[in-house]
């Protein structure tokens, strides 16, 4: 890869789908702003319950697995009656209904009266095995309902919340502020230079684990200059080209993790605390660490950093 330019810029190559950046369902957001309309698509609309935690999603027993839509009736009502149904959106003109099955869960014989049946698969399980399309709404639910799960009281007075335009917000009735999901920007960046690439490894991580850098977009701060300050904090690399790839959202638990391809001179020391090891890796040896073979071990396929680190070697091939 030559030096990227400064201008934003697709992905190059024909990489795989990365998980849950995809999603064909409507979240339908201004019908959320009618009450009336909400209440008549769910009496009439034949809605559909999907069932999740604040890490965990509700999947059919087969392979590959998709989310268990249930039908409004038997266990799905209630677990309705249970928890505050929130609307997902609409899918193939059905509503999407999530409910939050909670920490101890039973679910007994899909067949009988004992549970919702199916199987929970950890969100990024799910992310692994899922379309990319049910892995983004498997994204949605988890982040949602985690979202949730945190914001039962207000922020700013301490009184209890409701939850408000069919489960995307929360108000509080004691001084009125309304309170959305927030979704927290990070960037990540796979520095080139001459045929090799940055990889580090962080504190607390296994000594053998490597990714490439990446950091949160501080305030007031835009994410080409992000990528600048954490690439030169963590490794003392100076960024001299640089261009947006692509996205991922990243639910574990609200980030937007947005990705770059940049171009990187200095020799790779560790300076704030963050990376225990930081160096230039050839392809060669990036080859070895996706065989997991060798001395080095990279991110799971299910994240935008392996995403990144594979492109760049298929790019070679």
């Amino acid at each position: 890869m030559g030096k990227p330019s400064e201008q934003g810029a697709g992905p190059a190559g024909q990489a795989p789908p990365l998980a849950f950046a995809e999603g064909s369902f409507d979240r339908a957001s201004a019908l959320r702003q009618d009450p009336d309309a909400v209440r008549e698509l769910l009496l009439n609309g034949e809605p559909l319950v999907l069932c999740g935690t604040a890490s965990q999603v509700l999947a059919e027993p087969d392979d590959p697995p998709r989310l268990l839509r249930l039908p409004l009736q038997g266990d799905a009502v209630k677990l309705a009656a249970a928890e505050t149904p929130i609307l997902l959106g609409i899918e193939d003109g059905q509503p999407l209904l999530a409910i939050d099955l909670g920490d101890e869960v039973d679910l007994g014989d899909s067949n009988g009266d004992g549970g919702p049946g199916g199987r929970l698969l950890d969100l990024r399980r799910a992310g692994a095995l899922m379309s990319p399309a049910e892995s983004g709404l498997a994204a949605f639910i988890v982040a949602l309902l985690g979202w949730h799960r945190r914001h039962r009281f207000c922020s700013n007075c301490g009184s209890p919340t409701e939850v408000q335009e069919a489960g995307i917000a929360r108000r509080c009735p004691s001084c009125g502020r309304i309170h959305f999901p927030r979704t927290d920007p990070c960037v990540i960046t796979l520095v080139e230079n001459g045929g090799r690439i940055l990889l580090g490894s962080r504190s607390g991580w296994p000594d053998d684990r490597f990714s490439v850098i990446a950091g949160y977009v501080a305030a007031s701060e835009t994410p080409e200059a992000a990528v600048r300050r954490e690439v030169l904090e963590e490794t003392g690399v100076q960024i001299t080209a640089l261009r947006y790839v692509t996205s991922q959202p990243w639910p574990f638990p609200r980030s937007l993790m947005l990705g770059f391809e940049a171009h990187g001179e200095g020799e790779p020391q560790p300076r704030d605390g963050e990376l225990t090891v930081a160096r230039w890796f050839t392809r060669d040896e990036v080859r070895e660490a996706q065989s997991d073979r060798g001395p080095v071990h990279l991110p799971d396929a299910v994240s935008i950093a392996r995403w990144l680190i594979d492109g760049w070697v298929e790019r070679a091939s």
